[in-house]
């Protein structure tokens, strides 16, 4: 007796669409969407009347028809569109989630990753499409380092950077830097033509355009100028850190370190321009003040470099040694000297020749001792006849008449047919230097002097010690320079004028109040401000005085001595943005605040490494080990596609293995259903992943082939 097979019992539901949704939403654009459900559940049969929808099939079947209907409406509500893709995807979540699925995320709805929103740019919004994608999103929320590794068009770079860019605007960190290890030009860029930017900016330029498609284009460069959004090769992404303001020298004067650009020009510790190779952001960091013993003071990180040598370095001739700001905190003394020694100028500074409308020397004489009201003729007041006749010989079309005494005045020198009212050639160029009406307390040396050649500066600081310094001689020891001011300008621009030579300069105040009044005339003068005492030492081989009493008197004392620094001290200073750089320079060195000499080098807040499959170990572990303090780390990769060469093994593989377990890193994997491109896409990775695993198993390999 043939027994016939029991039939599935039907179930049959029905849903009413509200009105506040029209059908085409649910339904889409010439049922488009109707068609799609159609395909995916063909067993069952669905009836559209109105904005009623009936349903009836196998339980099961209409079961998940309902839910698929339900988690529309949950998209719909909240304004956002369901596409065909969205269908397709939301009909396969719910098939996984009721075939059992179950640990992180089982209860995650289609819905729930439909309507999870990272970013909104012009109308675009920035989201998960696949419950993988969600689940590494989330993942990126709650760990700090996060690996995303599957084929490509997955996403996995994507939503990373759109993850930065929401942490960025939402202030949760300062700066982005996104990476790449550049393979292709095998990590020797300097092979390839053009600038630094010309050669790595092509294969950065991915992530260039994705960062156009989650930000508003013109905000772009300035964010990249600011340096608040870096992209940079692996290979550059090593360092120690200033913070963004701190002042570094280049052939045009003084700039914060976080307006250099690659390819901007520093000065180097023998006193010529040198190239920027890198710029890299560092987040905000702890940050020290390192002093020297003259008053000359930076700002750092704790992993800043520093060239230093102690005395015993210099009695065995040692080489100079490169030391972290860390290294040297607690350690610097050794008894009662400090330890360690910095460097200095092995040159003046030469800054680009610039024309001024003043003979340098004459400028240092008057801003010390002369008249520069603008309502007299100038004036001059010195003791020296010599100088008189010096500045006289300085300043063409002006005559030097005594006065009387220790009074000198500047008269224009007059011409046969000359204007009686033309300007006096003193006053003319005291006014083209903004000079005129500056009292002795107001003085300073304009910039056109301050960055000029080495020959102007050395002019300008003659002329100075000239007229209001001169050599202190000290028993058993070496004469020292001093200078005396009472502009607290002029004192910081003296001190400039020393330290661009290559010298060192100690400061101090004598106040105003107590002091001995002076005489003038025989009468008392009371001091109205304080004065401001300047020791200076310079270099062997640069003359402070052009006098020849004060000249013989400096040379018969022994000259200056060698000028040196010492770390004095090293103190906490709160926490700044940071930022390092490289330089071409041979040593290493740039001139940053006060002229002292510094290293360079990077770390990060919120970095983005692509392409990590494409890394080595060592590479991939130096990455890792720069984490700062509130910094997060996605590295995205695809183990199948390592364009290392042959017998370098991919970090990205490697590091799996060794992170697995460690607290607050997690590894994301996604796969081919995970492919947001073409639908061909996925299937393709699905070929290949099919034919390899056919080919190991032939090969008698039961894992991954390559490096």
């Amino acid at each position: 007796m043939t027994q016939t097979p029991t039939q599935q019992p039907q179930a049959r539901a029905e849903f009413k669409i509200p009105a506040t949704h029209p059908m085409v939403m649910v339904l889409g654009s010439g049922d488009a969407l109707l068609r799609v459900i159609e395909e995916a559940f063909p067993a069952a049969d669905i009836h559209v009347r109105g904005n009623e929808i009936s349903a009836t099939g196998e339980p099961a079947e209409v079961a998940l028809i309902q839910r698929l209907f339900d988690q529309m409406m949950l998209v719909l509500r909240t304004g956002q569109p369901m596409t065909e893709d969205a269908v397709e995807r939301s009909i396969a979540m719910l098939r996984a989630n009721g075939n059992g699925a179950n640990g992180e995320g089982a209860a995650e709805t289609p819905a729930d990753v439909l309507t999870q929103n990272i970013l909104s740019n012009r109308g675009r919004t920035i989201r998960p499409k696949t419950l993988n994608q969600k689940r590494y999103v989330d993942a990126i929320d709650r760990n700090t380092i996060v690996f995303g590794i599957g084929p490509a068009g997955t996403g996995k770079t994507y939503l990373a950077m759109a993850k930065a860019v929401q942490a960025l605007q939402s202030k949760q960190v300062d700066r982005i830097i996104l990476t790449r290890p550049a393979v292709e030009a095998g990590e020797r860029l300097g092979f390839l033509p053009g600038t630094l930017f010309d050669k790595i900016d092509p294969y950065l330029r991915p992530l260039y355009d994705a960062l156009h498609d989650m930000m508003d284009p013109e905000t772009i460069p300035r964010l990249m100028a600011a340096g608040t959004i870096e992209v940079a090769p692996l290979a550059y992404m090593r360092g120690r850190a200033q913070p963004v303001f701190t002042n570094v020298l280049t052939p045009d004067g003084w700039r914060p370190i976080g307006d250099l650009r690659v390819g901007d020009l520093v000065v180097g510790s023998d006193g010529e321009p040198t190239p920027v190779l890198g710029v890299y952001p560092q987040g905000e960091k702890d940050i020290y003040r390192v002093s020297a013993q003259d008053g000359s003071w930076t700002l750092c990180c704790a992993e800043h470099l520093w060239t230093v040598r102690t005395a015993d370095d210099r009695r065995r001739d040692q080489p100079w040694r490169v030391l972290e700001t860390k290294e040297m905190i607690g350690n610097l003394r050794a008894g009662h000297a400090r330890r360690y020694e910095l460097p200095l100028l092995t040159a003046p500074v030469e800054f680009p020749e610039r024309e001024v409308p003043m003979d340098p020397y004459a400028l240092g004489l008057l801003l010390g001792d002369g008249c520069m009201t603008g309502g007299t003729t100038p004036s001059f007041a010195t003791e020296d006849p010599e100088l008189a006749l010096a500045l006289g010989a300085a300043l063409p079309g002006v005559s030097v008449r005594h006065k009387g005494g220790p009074d000198y005045v500047l008269n224009r020198v007059k011409t046969p047919g000359s204007v009686a009212t033309r300007e006096n050639p003193v006053t003319g160029a005291l006014r083209a230097l903004d000079l005129i009406g500056a009292r002795p307390h107001s003085r300073f040396v304009p910039d056109d002097y301050r960055f000029n050649s080495s020959e102007v500066r050395l002019a300008v600081l003659q002329g100075l010690l000239d007229a209001d310094g001169g050599p202190v001689t000290q028993a058993d020891r070496t004469c020292r320079i001093q200078y005396s001011t009472t502009s607290i300008p002029l004192r910081d621009d003296v001190i400039a004028l020393v330290q661009s030579l290559g010298g060192v300069a100690y400061t101090r105040r004598g106040a105003a109040q107590g002091r001995e009044p002076g005489r003038a005339r025989g009468r008392e003068v009371h001091h109205r401000y304080d004065s401001h005492v300047i020791d200076i030492r310079l270099p062997e081989g640069i003359e402070p005085f052009r006098l020849a009493r004060k000249r013989e008197k400096y040379h018969e004392a022994g000259g200056g001595g060698r000028p040196v620094r010492f770390i004095d001290s090293i103190e906490p200073a709160g926490r700044e943005e940071a930022v390092c750089i490289q330089v071409a320079a041979e040593d290493s060195l740039y001139v940053t605040q006060d002229y002292l000499l510094t290293h360079n080098t990077l770390n990060s807040a919120f970095v983005v490494l692509d392409e990590a499959q494409n890394t080595s170990t060592e590479q991939m572990k130096m990455f890792l080990t720069r984490l700062g303090f509130d910094s997060k780390i996605v590295v995205t990769g695809d183990v199948t596609q390592v364009d290392l060469p042959n017998g370098t093994k991919s970090g990205l593989r490697q590091v799996q293995d060794i992170l697995q377990d460690v607290p607050d890193v997690h590894f994301s994997r996604l796969t081919s259903e995970d492919v947001v491109r073409h639908k061909l896409v996925g299937r393709i990775v699905d070929a290949y992943e099919q034919y390899d695993s056919r080919n190991d198993t032939r090969n008698g390999r039961g894992g991954q082939t390559g490096k």
